[in-house]
């Protein structure tokens, strides 16, 4: 393996710097991007629990921002609470986009990763033909060994940069659809949850009255 990487020449660094970090990538955000870390289960039913006894507290609403990203957008929501309906969306709305962004973290680098890695790998093919013309120049065509050396660089650089590029590509198109899931799955839960949230126009929950909530009524 050392031998190839030194016969791809110095393009090969930059190719290897970029598949650690890709794979650092990858395996960091399907890490974070768990459904059970961003969405656990039951935290909305605690919640609501806490709203019925009146229990929240300072601590419950710190707690329950460090706990997730879903967690985050709740704390949002409930910080508002008692404010007109179109506040505590905006408060969510504006706790969502930084919960998004912080999804989406790292992302932007694989994308870049898996679209210079090919033109690394194209750089490299151009420097070991550069090689082969000068020697040709020099020594003539008789001699294959002289030429072996910059074909070789050619084709390794250019193996490599695929190699890198194609991981990363699939993992960047894995993990983009992931997080778009998630997001979804979020906003469901976000607006579920600003339905029964008591505001200054609507004090009690929409589930002790019969009358459709007005966020749904303007959809």
């Amino acid at each position: 393996m050392l031998e190839i990487v030194q016969a791809g020449g110095w393009l090969m660094v930059p190719l290897i710097a970029c598949s650690v970090i890709a794979a650092a990538i990858i395996l960091e955000r399907l890490w974070t991007l768990q459904e059970k870390r961003v969405l656990p289960k039951h935290i909305v039913a605690y919640v609501r629990d806490w709203m019925q006894h009146n229990e929240l507290e300072p601590e419950h609403l710190q707690q329950l921002h460090q706990s997730s990203p879903l967690g985050q957008i709740l704390a949002a929501g409930l910080a508002s609470r008692g404010q007109p309906r179109d506040v505590v969306r905006e408060r969510i709305e504006d706790s969502g986009r930084h919960v998004v962004h912080e999804l989406e973290r790292y992302l932007n680098p694989l994308h870049t990763i898996a679209s210079i890695s090919p033109l690394l790998g194209l750089l490299g093919t151009v420097v070991g033909m550069i090689k082969v013309f000068s020697s040709i120049m020099a020594v003539g065509v008789g001699n294959p060994a002289s030429l072996a050396g910059g074909i070789s660089e050619a084709l390794i650089t250019t193996a490599a940069g695929l190699s890198v590029a194609i991981p990363a590509l699939i993992g960047h198109r894995y993990l983009r659809g992931r997080v778009d899931g998630l997001v979804v799955k979020m906003e469901k839960e976000a607006w579920r949850f600003l339905e029964t949230l008591p505001t200054s126009e609507y004090g009690y929950h929409y589930a002790e009255r019969e009358e459709t909530p007005p966020l749904r009524r303007r959809a």
